[in-house]
């Protein structure tokens, strides 16, 4: 019950993000402040949900190194996406989107288990609230580029329900997974993760923002760190 609501809650924010952006777009400032405060949310859960809990299990020394293989192996694709569709177009952020998605929502299902809906719910409330203005700024490109509501619809659709299913499969596939294991996952998640907020998401914010976008990626910490430490 608890991994069939973090599931549709996440990928319900998917949906919705891209629904606003492609019909009810907001100011880009606006927008690339949101996409700060998701950013910083995101930033914070990363830290206190993936990687010190990945320390603790799995050691110092090897969630380190597997921290660093998740970034190189991001970087790598990320750098393919851009040179194959660009850096500004929607389905190049759709590509982002997925690409630290699924490292997100497979950490998302690891982290269930053995766990309550309590313990988990910073990391997945940060996804939330980093999906929506993502998914929002490139449902916006793409209808800025000529594409139809439809076409925009299937295709986050068929996001929404891939990011799912890696969450529901890392949760399943992984239920018999030792503790030190599933603490290199949480480290290569967290790698895959910072290095999409540093390429992607914070850069872009900052372009569609103002000098705000810092004090509100500030706020998105602050947040997701008092939601962490009162779930705990």
């Amino acid at each position: 019950m608890v991994l069939t609501l973090l599931v549709a809650a996440v990928a319900a924010s998917l949906l919705i993000g891209a629904a606003w952006g492609y019909a009810l777009p907001l100011p880009e400032r606006v927008e690339g402040n949101l996409l700060a405060f998701g950013g910083g949310a995101l930033l914070s859960s990363l830290v206190l949900e993936l990687f010190l809990p990945a320390m603790e299990t799995a050691g110092a020394g090897p969630a380190s190194l597997a921290l660093l293989a998740g970034a190189a192996g991001f970087a790598i694709v990320d750098h393919w996406v851009d040179e194959v569709w660009g850096g500004r177009s929607g389905l190049s952020l759709l590509a982002a989107i997925s690409l630290d998605g699924v490292p997100e929502n497979l950490a998302l299902g690891v982290d269930l288990i053995g766990a309550g809906a309590r313990e988990v719910s910073a990391f997945a409330v940060a996804i939330m609230l980093s999906n929506l203005p993502e998914a929002a700024a490139g449902a916006r490109n793409m209808r800025n580029n000529g594409w139809s509501a439809r076409r925009v619809a299937a295709l986050w659709g068929i996001a929404a329900l891939v990011l799912s299913g890696v969450t529901i499969g890392g949760n399943l596939l992984l239920q018999d997974a030792g503790d030190s294991p599933l603490g290199l996952i949480r480290a290569v998640a967290a790698g895959a993760v910072v290095a999409s907020l540093v390429t992607e998401l914070f850069p872009q914010a900052h372009r569609d923002g103002d000098d705000l976008t810092g004090i509100a990626s500030a706020c998105g910490l602050v947040c997701a760190a008092v939601l962490s430490r009162s779930a705990g």
